[in-house]
Parts: structure tokens; C-alpha cells; sequence
């Protein structure tokens, strides 16, 4: 809940900084105005962190740059066409954008940039009212010309202008809506969130990178099944990630499965308190949030009804690692980021195996090799897994897991764990059996690795040994 003598001082506060004070002071001497805009007003009035200080400003971009280099260790001018400059003041990197009085031509969203007179022109372009607020600077004076206090005492997010204009302008504004909603808490007001189904479809003009990008940020949120919850019930999530809400499978009367849906987001949201449980310092972990969010996406193409009222969804991880794998490339995601899910998602069944039998040394040695760089995430996405209400199932296999931990650290400090490979290099195998480089050299290492996973360390002599009567087999 806002408090607004506190909110104030707050802002008083951020006007006092000494980056907020040396701009507004050398905006005054030059004859313009200067606000604090958008977010960061926003944050400081409901008390949360201010991050990436943005200002507007009635002075043209060349003015900008002027009155800025002065006071600034570094300066650029990529965002000069949009009437915005960017600079490093006191250390803290800062955009101050000339007024805008944008217009839109409804089949990109690439506005015709005109630069405005006022701020409170500027203020209603704007995408919601609670970030259509600035602090002028430095006389210290709130401009709210939309009504954002009181949505921020409400919980609402609505457009400053007609919502259906807004998102017509910029279809991107309805994922932000989404990632606001999970980022503040706030309801969407039902107008705006009505808009949202009704323009569904316009998404399409907005580039992939655009769309990953408010996707990643939510993601990036203490509670972003609050936005997926949005997305999934405006029909939004349809044209970019529509895996998702295909994820709630019909139920008949006479077949029964829990609600796979409805699993995805539990998951998702016990891998965000695993994450954050063991790696309190650590930046939100996108990759291991998008692996829970669609590890089960190859369900519904797996779906089988079998007699007896039983619902298989057979070899589903595989399918769900290719289909991910090929969502994410159509979102523009980095190699690294998919092929990280996709191995996460390939893998995440791969340890119930475990809870049902004991696995040799051998099958835990693969788990790791298989597991790679992605083996923190696997375990945290497989405990994530459990969303039985059995207590004594839930308990069975947190111990079992447990288990499994404590052997990767026992053999890890028994062996280079993390690191398998053959105890003879490709070399050594040449030599030892006189052939030259080629695909025999790798059909013997591929023996060595099986034999290294397999028996552990058994020291060069007897693996040379071993590797002499493989070799002397296939004669």
C-alpha cells in the first residue's frame, strides 16, 4: 500500500542525489527543464529499488549533449534520432530524452518521431499511468497529469489514453502490461485487459527480439506466473509462445491426469525458491525459469489415452527439448540460453529412474557427464518437479534426491567428476596402437570414456591394458 507522506520524501530524496542535483542543476544555469520520468519516480514512490535513472527535458538533443558533457565522463548519442543522449554522470549511466509527441501509422511500431512542447504531452504518450509520472527537478514538484498516484494507491495498471489506441500504437505495451502486472502486484483494469484480447493479434508487427526481450524481463521477476496467468488468459500468449496454453489438456470423465497447466506454474514457482534458497546473491536464473515454465510442453503431443481410465505421454521430454529448442530459436534466444533449456528439458525425467532403484556408480557418473554445465539447474528443476500432494511420495523423493547429491559430492572428491574423461589421451591411443589420426582414434576414446564411466579410475596401465584387448578384438 502507497504511503504517500513517505512516497515524498522519497522523492525528495532521489531529487537530493548527487546525480538527480548535478543534472538539475546544470539544466537550470542553461535556461531548460529537467524531470525524473517514468519509472524510477514510480519505484520511489512505492518504496522499491531505483534503478537506470531516466530524464525529459524541453531542450533539443544538441542542447542536451552540450549542457551534459561538461559534467559527464562519457557521452553517446545512439538514441539522437529519438531525440535521446545518453551519459555517464558521477559513475551512474543516464538517458535524457527531448519531449515527445510521438504518432503511429499502425502497421509498424516504429513511431513518426516528433519532438513536443510540454511534459504533460510527453507524460499521456506514455504506456500506463504509473509511468506516465515525473519529478521536476530541481524545484522538487510531482507531475501527474493522468491519475498514476492513485493507480499506484489502488493496485491498477490501465493506458493513459484509450487502451485500444494505446496498444494500436504500440502492441508491445500489452506484454509490458503482463510484465508490470508481475513485477508490481498490480490487477490490469478490465478495460485495458479486454483491449488486450481484442488486439491480440497485432502482436505480429513487433520483431522477435522485441517480444524475447519483455519475455526475458518478466521472467526475470520474483512472480511471473502472475504475467504468465495474464498472457494465457488474454489469449496473448498465442502468437509467440502458444505452447503454453496448450498445456491445458481436456479431461474427460474416464481418463484423469493432474492439470498440466497448472503443474508448469507450480514448477515454475518451486524452482524460483530453489534458485533463490541456494543462490541468494546470484542475478534471476532465465534459463532455468524458461526449462520449468516448458519442460512439460511435449505432453500434449505425446498424449495418449490408455485402457483403464491410464494417460501416457511417453518419450515427452524428448519431444519437449525439440520443441523448445525450436520455439526459442523462433524468439531469437542466444545459443546458449536454448541449448541450455533444451538439454534441461531432455534430461528432466532422468532421475525418477533413481527414485525407484538404486543406480550404480556408473549410471551416476552419466547423470553428471550427461547433466554437463547444466547439472546445478537440473537438480533444482527436478526437486522443482514434485508437485505431489502425497506427503509421503514428496518426502520419498527429496530424500532420494538427497541422496543423489550427497553420491555426485562423494565421487566428485573420489574423482574428477566434473571433468570425465578417458585416462589415455588421443596421442597416448595412437601410440599405443600405432595408428594414425582418424576414426579409429575416436572409436577407442568413445571405449575409454564407457570404461571411465563405467569402473571409475582404474590408472593408465590398466587402462592401456584394456585398450590392447579392445583393440585386439576387433582384429
Amino acid at each position: 500500500m502507497l504511503n504517500m507522506a513517505e512516497g515524498l520524501a522519497r522523492l525528495r530524496d532521489l531529487a537530493d542525489g548527487p546525480v538527480v542535483a548535478a543534472l538539475a542543476a546544470a539544466f537550470q544555469d542553461a535556461g531548460f527543464e529537467l524531470a525524473v520520468v517514468g519509472g524510477p519516480v514510480r519505484d520511489a514512490l512505492l518504496g522499491r529499488d531505483v534503478n537506470d535513472l531516466d530524464f525529459t527535458t524541453n531542450a533539443s538533443p544538441d542542447d542536451i549533449l552540450k549542457i551534459v558533457t561538461p559534467i559527464s565522463t562519457a557521452q553517446w548519442d545512439i538514441g539522437r534520432a529519438f531525440g535521446t543522449i545518453g551519459a555517464r554522470v558521477r559513475g551512474e549511466q543516464v538517458e535524457i530524452t527531448t519531449y515527445r509527441a510521438d504518432s503511429y501509422d499502425g502497421v509498424t511500431r516504429k513511431p513518426t518521431v516528433e519532438f513536443g512542447d510540454t511534459i504533460d504531452g510527453d507524460l499521456a504518450r506514455r504506456d500506463f499511468r504509473v509511468n506516465a509520472m515525473a519529478l521536476q527537478v530541481p524545484e522538487i514538484k510531482l507531475i501527474d497529469p493522468t491519475g498514476g498516484v492513485e493507480d499506484l494507491v489502488t493496485g491498477i495498471l490501465r493506458t493513459p489514453a484509450d487502451p485500444n489506441v494505446s496498444f494500436g500504437d504500440d502492441p508491445l505495451r500489452m506484454l509490458r502490461a503482463a510484465r508490470f502486472s508481475a513485477q508490481l502486484d498490480f490487477d490490469i483494469e478490465p478495460e485495458t485487459r479486454d483491449a488486450i484480447t481484442r488486439l491480440r493479434e497485432t502482436l505480429k508487427i513487433v520483431s522477435p527480439e522485441r517480444i524475447q526481450g519483455e519475455l526475458v524481463r518478466l521472467m526475470q521477476t520474483d512472480d511471473p506466473v502472475r504475467g504468465i496467468r495474464v498472457l494465457v488468459d488474454t489469449g496473448l500468449i498465442d502468437e509467440f509462445l502458444p505452447e503454453i496454453s496448450a498445456l491445458r489438456l481436456e479431461v474427460d470423465e474416464h481418463h484423469h491426469h493432474k492439470d498440466v497447466y497448472e503443474h508448469s506454474l507450480t514448477v515454475l514457482q518451486q524452482a524460483i525458491q530453489l534458485e533463490q534458497s541456494r543462490n541468494p546473491e546470484a542475478e534471476p536464473d532465465v534459463p532455468l525459469r524458461i526449462a520449468a515454465l516448458l519442460h512439460d510442453i511435449g505432453k500434449p503431443r505425446t498424449r495418449k489415452l490408455e485402457d483403464g481410465g491410464a494417460v501416457t505421454f511417453h518419450h515427452h521430454d524428448v519431444v519437449g527439448s525439440r520443441m523448445a529448442r525450436k520455439r526459442l530459436n523462433a524468439l531469437r534466444f542466444d545459443g546458449d540460453t536454448t541449448d541450455a533449456v533444451a538439454k534441461l528439458i531432455e534430461l528432466h525425467l532422468r532421475f525418477f529412474g533413481y527414485a525407484e532403484g538404486a543406480w550404480t556408480d556408473a549410471a551416476v557418473r552419466r547423470y553428471v557427464r550427461d547433466a554437463g554445465d547444466e547439472l546445478e539447474r537440473l537438480h533444482i528443476l527436478t526437486r522443482a518437479d514434485v508437485t505431489t500432494r502425497n506427503r509421503r511420495k514428496a518426502a520419498r523423493l527429496a530424500g532420494a534426491y538427497d541422496d543423489i547429491e550427497k553420491r555426485i559430492a562423494a565421487l566428485r572428491e573420489q574423482e574428477e567428476l566434473d571433468a570425465i574423461r578417458p585416462e589415455l589421451d588421443g596421442n597416448q591411443i595412437q601410440q599405443i596402437l600405432g595408428i594414425a589420426p582418424g576414426r579409429e582414434v575416436g572409436q577407442a576414446y568413445k571405449f575409454l570414456l564407457e570404461l571411465r564411466l563405467d569402473e571409475g579410475v582404474i590408472g593408465p596401465d590398466a587402462a592401456e591394458q584394456r585398450l590392447r584387448e579392445w583393440w585386439a578384438a576387433r582384429e
